[in-house]
């Protein structure tokens, strides 16, 4: 071992522990400890070097009577960074490329259709499961990361356990993980032995699961975050992967593979997403007054400027929806075959660029927000 296996630290980054020490046994590493504060909380960093030469080190975090912050925030904890902006996009995209289409093909497409669109369905859903999976895995531990501090070559001896046991965000993970792989093993039993009716199960549980990430949110975790904004927040989830998942399948599904079944899809599409678009508005709408506390911050503050830009861009969007349905809409009804698809890939395309800015506003620090006598949380400094 060496003299700093073993490191506290204080809130300020002050190193709080003396020269770590091995036991005769050669089991047990220990660091005595001085100016431990109540009402404080603090960061243990630790490392040793094993017979096998491999670096194991972890990070945890425990408090003197007040609650331990999560491993996440640990002092020197380097924060979020483009690689969880990618990460949690490409989760998003992923989900929305599962419920999107399974939804699409059992609410709007029920019935037979040809099986060219039916084989294409079944690999998108079943590709975008395993991706969210593996994204998702991507995603954890980017983020604990973030937190060890470590070199990429060491990641590997990382320990993930108070990460995934000790935080809502982990607890979200292991139960997505272990849910999206049984969603996986539903939509492979469908399709190789032809079952159907076992997307009914994939789909609700996929619209299940997806609560994990607004359960492990803003919406979850800040001072004044309630059960009404974690539920807003997952119906604003399912709607937008709702909508970005059939825009996607009218694009790249329905149009290129089933001449026949385009005016049933998009008109059947365009029913469903007048609602999609009343249960984004409305519950982004309130989602936004729960995390700016004054409107001032729309424009002061870096969250409130991601969210006008997210806004602009649903916008533009909508708008383009709402021109296929102004103009697009009646034509199909009269019977005749516009040619669309390059405009619904260009809808399609903005419509993950509005995932990639949920993204990375998802991810970042919204106005802090004092709860009923409780200070405004601080950020931690890193180690000196």
């Amino acid at each position: 071992i060496t003299p700093n296996a073993i490191q506290v630290f204080a809130p300020d980054g002050k190193v709080l522990s003396g020269t770590a020490k091995l036991s005769p046994d050669g089991h047990v590493v220990t660091a005595r400890v001085s100016r431990l504060r109540r009402g404080s909380a603090f960061t243990v960093r630790w490392r040793v070097t094993g017979q096998d030469g491999h670096s194991p080190a972890g990070v945890y975090t425990f408090g003197i009577g007040v609650k331990a912050p999560p491993p996440f925030e640990a002092v020197g904890a380097s924060g979020t960074t483009w690689k969880d902006d990618v990460a949690r996009w490409g989760l998003f995209a992923a989900l929305a490329l599962v419920i999107g289409p399974l939804l699409f093909r059992l609410v709007i497409l029920r019935g037979a259709v040809p099986p060219a669109l039916e084989h294409r369905v079944h690999l998108l859903t079943t590709v975008a499961t395993f991706s969210a999976i593996n994204v998702g895995i991507a995603a954890f531990v980017i983020r604990a990361s973030n937190a060890l501090q470590l070199p990429f070559g060491d990641l590997i001896y990382g320990d993930l356990e108070p990460f995934a046991q000790k935080t809502r965000a982990g607890e979200a993970f292991l139960v997505m993980t272990f849910g999206l792989g049984t969603v996986a093993g539903l939509l492979l039993l469908a399709w190789v032995f032809d079952r159907l009716d076992l997307r009914w199960p994939a789909l609700l549980l996929s619209i299940a699961l997806a609560s994990g990430l607004s359960f492990s949110g803003h919406q979850a975790t800040e001072p004044n975050s309630s059960w009404l904004s974690e539920i807003a927040d997952w119906l604003h989830l399912v709607a937008a992967s709702v909508w970005v998942g059939g825009v996607v399948t009218l694009a790249f599904v329905v149009w290129p593979l089933a001449p026949r079944l385009r005016r049933r899809a998009f008109l059947g599409f365009s029913r469903i997403a007048v609602v999609l678009v009343g249960v984004m508005v409305l519950a982004g709408a309130y989602l936004a007054l729960v995390r700016l506390p004054e409107v001032s911050d729309l424009w002061q503050t870096r969250y409130g400027q991601l969210l006008l830009v997210k806004s602009a861009i649903v916008f533009l969007a909508l708008s383009w929806g709402g021109f296929h349905h102004t103009f697009v809409r009646p034509r199909l009804e009269a019977g005749e075959q516009p040619r669309v698809r390059p405009s619904l890939i260009g809808e399609s395309t903005v419509a993950i660029v509005v995932l990639l800015v949920a993204a990375v506003l998802a991810n970042g620090a919204p106005p802090p927000v004092k709860a009923s006598g409780a200070p405004a949380a601080s950020s931690l400094p890193a180690p000196r």
